[in-house]
């Protein structure tokens, strides 16, 4: 069985502990992501980083 191109990812905020869940292709995308967005807790557009799915 093939593995899949796309993988999910959860990209922690670097203010607080809150994280969003999505998905990324893993072939065309081979470095962490990282991606500007809001973070409700800090009510701010805060840096988010990828990180692994527990």
């Amino acid at each position: 069985m093939a593995k899949p191109t796309t993988i999910k990812i959860r990209l922690k905020s670097t203010e607080s502990g809150f994280f969003y869940v999505t998905k990324k292709n893993s072939r065309t995308m081979t470095e962490k992501m990282e991606v500007k967005k809001y973070d409700p807790i800090a009510r701010k557009h805060v840096l988010f980083k990828e990180d692994k799915i527990k």
